[in-house]
């Protein structure tokens, strides 16, 4: 795996401050394809890896090094309320000390004109796509877009929101850096190039799975 020491010219002093404290020393797999694909040089990137093999890492180095080198705000998209209070507790207790961390779930009907003085901000795609409709002024700028579950795109449901969304923010920021990330996607190569993405896949997890049948009180594994 590569040391975090490795590419710590390419991040400001105070993010890697903060990894040091983590205990972050080496990069995993999905991180490290994520840094030769261009993280950490503005690259998109598409990231389709297995739940828990560091996603979030990913999004965090490249959304707040762009809020730390002045290029402008993170705004990272959420499918789900209950997964942005997570998010948002999580990154203010992480970087809270030096960022302005906001979260903005609530009436989409609102501009949420205070938002302009805070650096990273977790929403969920419907709440955005009505900051969009609004035409709030501070979505200028966004410098890092950040999608979570970017899978759900296929949704029936959710999926057109969020397809209209990125389509307009990558018309309205056509030199935003956008890290979309998912555990699993069909057609990862077709979502990259509509995304002028960088794919980066890989199977690594920190547990192994174990593929079994359960069958009158009895697991047989395979």
């Amino acid at each position: 795996m590569m040391k975090l020491e490795k590419v710590k010219n390419k991040i400001p002093e105070k993010l890697y401050s903060i990894l040091e404290k983590e205990g972050i020393k080496e990069l995993r797999p999905s991180q490290e394809k994520s840094v030769k694909a261009g993280l950490l040089d503005g690259k998109n990137l598409l990231v389709c890896t297995p739940t828990a093999s560091g996603k979030t890492l990913i999004a965090e180095l490249a959304g707040v090094k762009g809020i730390i080198e002045g290029k402008g705000k993170a705004i990272y998209i959420v499918p789900l309320k209950a997964l942005a209070n997570e998010k948002f507790k999580d990154f203010k207790k992480k970087y809270g000390s030096f960022l302005k961390i906001a979260l903005s779930i609530g009436d989409i009907d609102s501009k949420d004109s205070y938002l302009a003085d805070y650096d990273l901000i977790i929403t969920t795609s419907e709440k955005l796509d009505s900051l969009t409709r609004h035409h709030t002024p501070w979505l200028s700028m966004i410098s890092t877009i950040i999608v979570d579950e970017v899978h759900l795109i296929n949704d029936a449901g959710r999926g057109p929101t969020l397809e209209i969304l990125l389509t307009i923010l990558m018309q309205l920021l056509p030199k935003v850096q956008i890290i979309a990330l998912s555990a699993t996607i069909g057609n990862p190569g077709e979502l990259a190039s509509w995304l002028k993405a960088e794919l980066v896949e890989d199977s690594w997890r920190p547990v192994k799975l174990h593929k079994g049948v359960y069958f009158n009180g009895e697991i047989k594994f395979e």
